[in-house]
């Protein structure tokens, strides 16, 4: 399965740009034969909403993305607000190719005030989709960096985790080393999707990557450029890497 990772940077607030940028980057990505498109965190809001998070839920266009999957027929990862029981969620929205909502994930770990004053923890540490015979795992930013929650995705069968980040300065840190090491250490695919450029007071790092279950990176953005990159996931070589290095059959599930 070929996908594509898009390191982009959000109009803020401002859904109709982000929508037309985002139908742009589905016909270049559908056109280079990717099944699966990624965005980054909050990608067709913007991260930092403050007093506008409510209003950016409640009008959060799902019906336009879920057009946008259909017309180019190509899945999407989709990162935006969710209004739901009264509270809001930072999403990842997952979007077929025939443009139905396959799953949301809820952000479970919040990142400071900045996540904590804008949106509610979600509860749910797992939740997989496959697409195309690829088990795809969803996480938001801040829940990678505990390994607690890969390793959830890999138990729960995962071959590929998509993180849709905001990844900001000084914490480059986890796109150079974390992101590879969490492939490593359970035999699977990493996608990191970053956004670049400034937001606010936040200025990211860009680096997006797709790493492999050897640990290996095998697509790399820059710092500072917009760009849409593209990796082949192939689940046999996840099974193939979890038989060659059994963490997850040699884990002392008895007393951990």
């Amino acid at each position: 399965m070929k996908i594509a990772i898009w390191q982009t940077q959000s109009s803020h607030c401002d859904y109709t740009a982000n929508l037309a940028r985002l139908d742009s980057a589905l016909q270049e990505a559908a056109g280079q034969g990717a099944s699966l498109l990624i965005t980054p965190e909050m990608f067709l809001s913007g991260y930092v909403l403050n007093q506008r998070t409510r209003e950016m839920a409640e009008t959060f266009p799902l019906e336009a993305l879920r057009a946008l999957a259909a017309k180019w027929q190509i899945a999407i990862i989709a990162g935006g607000p969710q209004a739901a029981d009264g509270k809001v969620f930072n999403a990842s929205y997952f979007i077929s190719s025939q443009g139905e909502v396959s799953g949301i994930y809820r952000k479970t770990h919040l990142f400071g005030e900045l996540d904590k004053s804008q949106f509610t923890a979600g509860d749910q540490p797992v939740c997989i989709i496959p697409c195309h015979g690829v088990n795809i795992a969803l996480l938001i930013c801040y829940d990678v960096e505990f390994p607690e929650t890969v390793r959830a995705a890999a138990r729960a069968g995962a071959h590929l985790v998509a993180v849709a980040t905001a990844q900001m300065k000084p914490f480059d840190f986890v796109n150079k080393h974390l992101i590879a090491t969490r492939a490593w250490e359970n035999q699977l695919y990493v996608a990191y999707v970053n956004q670049t450029g400034r937001e606010e007071h936040l200025e990211y790092v860009g680096l997006s990557l797709v790493a492999g279950p050897d640990g290996q990176v095998i697509a790399q953005a820059s710092e500072t450029q917009e760009q849409l990159l593209y990796a082949e996931i192939d689940p046999s070589q996840v099974i193939q890497a979890q038989r060659d290095n059994p963490y997850l059959t040699d884990l002392r599930t008895d007393i951990l």
